[in-house]
């Protein structure tokens, strides 16, 4: 299970029948109305549960779990993760990848300057920004566009970037 993906956080309860709220952590919350199940993932372990319904609200999900019937149920499963398995992921699109995958990636430029690693990705509403940590430690960031990203490779596990003036003075 250590290669399955993320789709939500279980916050609170919603109302009294079971229905919980869920803070989407995918770029998609639509894709939960094409779910049929879901695992949610909690301290005492991962269970499988059906879905009943689904419907966006304010920025969060609400979801009906066929076998939570009440707001007790669903308060025991509060702060539990939503997982689904590879198999369930929606289909990527050229030049789409999942952060998991770029984590870790070796960044260097064009030239074959190794710059560092890819710590973390935040996105930023126009483009993602990637979080690139050097070997002294320091953190310094690339916006992921056409004409700095030059290559994503996860196969091979690098990035080659172009380096535009003052981008590696940022890291200074």
């Amino acid at each position: 299970m250590n290669d399955w993906f993320e789709i939500g956080i279980i916050v609170k309860p919603q109302g009294i029948k079971g229905e919980i709220r869920v803070l989407p952590t995918t770029d998609d919350a639509g894709r939960f109305a094409l779910l049929d199940e879901v695992y949610v993932r909690s301290k005492s372990g991962t269970t499988s549960h059906k879905l009943s319904s689904t419907r966006q609200h304010k920025g969060l999900v609400i979801l009906k779990l066929a076998d939570i019937n009440n707001r007790n149920e669903a308060e025991k499963i509060v702060g539990a993760v939503l997982i689904i398995p590879p198999e369930m992921a929606l289909p990527l699109v050229s030049d789409e990848y999942f952060v998991r995958d770029l984590i870790g990636l070796t960044v260097e430029t064009e030239e074959g300057i190794i710059l560092g690693e890819v710590e973390d990705v935040f996105p930023t509403g126009a483009n993602d920004v990637y979080v690139v940590r050097d070997n002294d430690g320091k953190s310094f960031m690339i916006p992921a566009i056409k004409d700095i990203v030059l290559l994503v490779s996860i196969p091979e596990r690098k990035m080659i970037v172009r380096l535009i003036e003052g981008l590696l003075e940022l890291k200074r």
